[in-house]
C-alpha cells in the first residue's frame, strides 16, 4: 500500500534561515576580545570506520570520532593589539625566548560560539572544549594593498565540541 503524504507536508512552509554574519564567539580567558573575531568555522566531526572481514563478507562499524580543527580570522587593530592578544595565549603553551613549554591547564581553553537570530536572541550554542593554538599566521604586509586591514589567521586544535541548543 502506498504511503500518502499529508497536504501540509507537500507545500512550502515559512522558515527563517540562520545567517552567517550573526554570531558572537566568546574566547574565555584567552585575552582575545570577541569584537576582534571576523570569521570562524563551525565545528566539524569525522567518525572513522572499523572493517571486519568474515569469510566472503565485510561488515563496517563506526570507529573513533575526531573533531576537526577550528579555523578563525581575527582583525589586528592598533589598540587593543590582536597580535599581542594572540601571543599572550601562545606564550602560555610555549615561550619563544626561553624555550619553556607550559602545562595544558594553562593553554587549553573552553570557548563558545553563539549563533544569533534576527533580533539578537541566541538560537544555537556551541561549547568548544580544550582549545589550543596550533598555528598562528600573522599574515603579510604590503605597500600595494592600499587601505586593506591586517588580519591574523588561527588554527585551533580541540578536544571535543558540544551543541548545547
Amino acid at each position: 500500500m502506498a504511503n500518502l503524504v499529508a497536504a501540509d507536508e507537500m507545500f512550502f512552509k515559512n522558515y527563517e534561515p540562520k545567517m552567517k554574519n550573526r554570531f558572537i564567539m566568546r574566547m574565555g580567558d584567552t585575552g582575545i576580545p570577541s569584537f576582534l573575531i571576523n570569521k570562524v568555522s563551525r565545528p566539524n566531526l569525522e567518525c572513522g570506520e572499523v572493517v571486519i572481514d568474515h569469510i566472503n563478507i565485510i561488515r563496517k562499524l563506526k570507529g573513533k570520532c575526531k573533531w576537526a580543527d577550528i579555523t578563525m580570522t581575527l582583525y589586528d587593530p592598533i589598540v587593543p593589539s590582536g597580535a599581542q592578544a594572540v601571543m599572550q595565549w601562545v606564550r602560555t603553551s610555549h615561550e619563544s625566548v626561553t624555550g619553556r613549554d607550559g602545562y595544558l591547564d594553562f593553554y587549553k581553553k573552553d570557548l563558545e560560539i553563539d549563533v544569533l537570530g534576527p533580533v539578537g536572541d541566541k538560537i544555537e550554542k556551541w561549547s568548544i572544549k580544550g582549545a589550543f593554538v596550533k598555528t598562528a599566521n600573522f599574515n603579510d604586509l604590503a605597500w600595494s594593498e592600499g587601505e586593506a586591514f591586517t588580519t591574523i589567521d588561527l588554527t585551533l586544535g580541540v578536544d571535543y565540541c558540544v551543541l548545547e541548543y
